[in-house]
């Protein structure tokens, strides 16, 4: 099967012709299965129907893959210590951290596993620790220990005053946002199944056997249907007739300091969780920067992602206290997302039968970390529905761009600059991002469309700078590969 990419700009039949024969007889598409949301978890949904001989279908609103939700988090890979136990979420942060933590591994996705300490900053902070650890327990992590105050001192020596002990999380570990989900859809693409990105569903009309879906790229036909749309996962239940759960945006802001901040930590340092919300934290990333965040705001605008003054001051008042010297250090940018809050404290994944359908909602903060648990589950729910998915074949395997600063970037590489000079010519000097990476990023599979795209491929405008010097060179190339 051809791979299939439909979006402005990209190659591919259009959604009349989305079956890949070419045929261009004038009837909408049926597909097997058809993903709504191209966000980390539904493009992992859609790596997994990959493996299956089925005509499926991943599809999104927006330019490109994980330009939602997934784009702006604070990029941890978990394990899962504090989840509720029992939950579904428990069971599937558990299990996702193993599987997503191997296949960064075999893919190339950056992952550091830097570790986590859960700072007391009072006694009442001091005495959750034990509870907080058997939690852990309960939620079959058994490495978590509660160190002393001198502990907590010789291994963050640059943490504010009056820190008087912590619960260590050694297996915590910071992982590529980007480059996950890109991952999972390439994977799916190359496999067969087709990608409509700028495809907006308006409507979805569900007869006996097929559901008609309206979209702002045309008319879609699917036999069964999964919904994982995040923030929008409720609107489109309710045209299914259900009213499971409402989504509530939660804004969280952050901001990135520059680089040379990296030396004041090594771990992330979370604070001890509140009925309010779990807090603010500072945490190293893959790309050599330091995070500060999120807020927690909830909120009715669901587009609702600029930053404010109040919550950057809230994050300012928050870090000079966890990591004063901090506050002294560039700011390389600040960014928001909008989590997918319902009024449950669990997953809500739910399968209907009699509909063909199944709902994927209120994944908040941990679905990075679950994204391949969520879809080994979604897909036995799936074959629960009544449809044959046939027996799984392995996915080629893939070998993704290098962008955590940890691992050797192609600019430094002699081998790779020797067999193709573009590799060390650089175009963004601020992330040290190079002609040949900028041009694999415009011609892969799933093609960068635009700046944003890119620099999530590349890390291309993402510096200090934030695209003064390389802007105009990054664009001519986007533009000269859409000719």
């Amino acid at each position: 099967m051809t791979p299939t990419i439909t979006a402005s700009g990209a190659l591919a039949h259009s959604l009349r012709d989305g079956d890949g024969d070419g045929d261009g007889d004038g009837d909408a598409t049926t597909y097997d299965v058809t993903v709504i949301g191209a966000g980390v978890v539904g493009a992992a949904v859609a790596r997994e129907l990959a493996r299956y001989r089925l005509r499926t279908a991943l599809i999104d609103g927006s330019d490109d893959i994980g330009n939602g939700t997934s784009k702006a988090n604070t990029a941890i890979l978990h394990t899962g210590f504090d989840a509720v136990p029992g939950s579904l979420e428990a069971r599937l942060v558990r299990d996702g951290q193993r599987r997503l933590a191997a296949y960064a591994v075999a893919t190339g996705i950056p992952v550091e596993r830097v570790g986590a300490l859960l700072v007391a900053w009072d006694e009442e902070q001091l005495a959750a620790l034990p509870a907080l650890a058997a939690k852990a327990e309960r939620n079959d992590y058994h490495a978590a220990r509660i160190i002393d105050a001198d502990e907590l001192r010789a291994r963050e020596p640059h943490l504010g005053p009056g820190a008087l002990g912590a619960l260590e999380i050694p297996d915590e570990s910071i992982i590529c946002p980007w480059t996950t989900p890109l991952a999972y859809a390439t994977q799916a693409v190359r496999a067969g199944v087709h990608l409509h990105l700028n495809c907006r569903v308006r409507q979805i009309d569900s007869g006996q056997d097929v559901h008609a879906l309206t979209t702002t790229r045309g008319p879609l036909r699917t036999r069964y249907l999964i919904n994982v749309a995040g923030l929008y996962a409720d609107e489109l239940d309710r045209q299914l007739g259900h009213d499971a759960f409402t989504v509530t945006p939660r804004r969280g802001q952050l901001i990135v300091f520059d680089k040379l901040a990296r030396d004041l930590v090594d771990h992330i340092l979370l604070p001890v969780p509140t009925e309010a919300g779990k807090g603010v934290l500072v945490a190293p990333t893959v790309f050599g920067n330091v995070l500060l965040g999120p807020t927690a705001e909830e909120l009715d605008d669901r587009t609702a992602t600029g930053s404010s003054a109040d919550g950057l001051a809230l994050l300012r008042e928050k870090g000079r206290r966890i990591l004063p010297r901090l506050l002294d250090e560039e700011v390389t940018a600040v960014y928001a997302g909008l989590r997918a809050a319902t009024d449950h404290e669990d997953y809500r994944i739910r399968a209907y039968p009699d509909q063909r359908y199944i709902v994927v909602g209120g994944i908040r903060s941990t679905g990075l970390t679950a994204s391949m648990a969520i879809a080994a589950y979604v897909t036995e729910l799936l074959a629960g529905t009544g449809l044959d998915l046939g027996t799984p074949a392995e996915l080629p395997p893939l070998t993704m761009p290098q962008l955590g600063e940890a691992f050797p970037r192609p600019y430094l590489r002699a081998e790779l600059i020797a067999a193709d000079p573009a590799y060390g010519t650089l175009v963004c000097h601020c992330e040290r991002v190079s002609a040949g990476e900028i041009r694999d990023a415009l011609t892969s599979t799933i093609p960068a469309r635009s700046k944003d795209a890119l620099r999530r491929r590349t890390r291309a405008g993402g510096g200090r700078c934030q695209g003064f010097y390389c802007g105009a060179a990054v664009r001519a190339l986007i533009e000269e590969a859409q000719i």
